[in-house]
């Protein structure tokens, strides 16, 4: 892939991930507004108590509707997000590490780091869903938990490449200094 397409995709992902992100933040935000919890905070939550006072506050059918579209939404933003990171990862490649060797693998490998961020989102969303229609448990509690931690360990990492192929992009579209000789 010619390194002027990759930047437009990365831009453009970029840019839908965080239209995304602006959309699951008022969502958010008007969840909690009307009920005291939001979505988030079944990502703190470690134990079945702590998601039913989220799920008992969301009894009336609009915080229910509107508490089931964001953990849906958020399944349109994990992969916008991981292809976004990814690209990031490319792209910083390409700038920091044009000469093959270890550091120039670290980032390929680092690149993949946002894809299993957002298997670990997937999975934590489908366990509080679970728990929300079925129930929940202190062991499928625990383990959205841990999903959780995963994920923003890996969206953490992947925003770190983020940053730096915004570095990236600045350094590779700078005017080339012929060498002296």
């Amino acid at each position: 892939m010619k390194l002027k397409t990759l930047i437009r995709l990365w831009l453009w992902v970029t840019l839908m991930a965080v239209a995304a992100f602006i959309v699951l933040a008022v969502i958010e935000n008007r969840l909690k507004a009307n009920t005291g919890f939001g979505v988030l905070d079944l990502q703190t939550a470690r134990t079945a108590m702590d998601d039913k006072r989220a799920f008992s506050a969301w009894i009336a059918r609009e915080s229910a509707a509107t508490a089931g579209f964001s953990l849906g939404f958020d399944f349109l933003f994990m992969p916008l997000y991981a292809i976004s990171f990814y690209f990031s990862a490319m792209i910083l490649r390409e700038a920091f590490t044009p000469k093959r060797g270890a550091l120039r693998r670290l980032v390929d490998y680092l690149g993949y780091v946002p894809f299993v961020g957002a298997i670990a989102d997937a999975v934590e969303n489908s366990l509080e869903f679970n728990m929300l229609s079925t129930g929940a448990t202190d062991s499928v509690a625990a383990t959205a938990y841990t999903a959780t931690n995963i994920k923003m360990v890996c969206f953490y990492i992947g925003l770190a490449l983020l940053v730096g192929a915004i570095a990236g992009v600045f350094k590779l579209r700078r005017p080339k200094q012929e060498e002296k000789a």
